[in-house]
């Protein structure tokens, strides 16, 4: 498994749209879960069962004004940053 560049509790930014795969029921395909610049908590960080060099994030993301964390999501690296987003 590669090596993990975010440890749990770590905050991170969505470096792009994370998009429903069809894997998060009661969401249609392909609806925004986080808009990109979106802030979330990292909760673990695994690997993809059909490959296992593949590192998955599961991250909480902000939904609301309240600022409350949405249900987990899995995230790959290249989905997240660490840096506030440009405005």
């Amino acid at each position: 498994m590669g090596a993990a560049r975010y440890a749990a509790g770590e905050r991170v930014f969505a470096a792009e749209d994370i998009v429903n795969d069809g894997g998060m029921p009661g969401l249609a395909e392909d609806a925004v879960i986080a808009p990109a610049g979106t802030c979330g908590m990292v909760v673990q960080s695994g690997h993809a069962e059909l490959d296992p060099s593949q590192t998955v994030y599961l991250v909480r993301f902000e939904n609301g004004p309240e600022g409350a964390l949405g249900d987990p999501v899995g995230v790959l690296p290249e989905e997240l940053s660490q840096h506030w987003p440009a405005r």
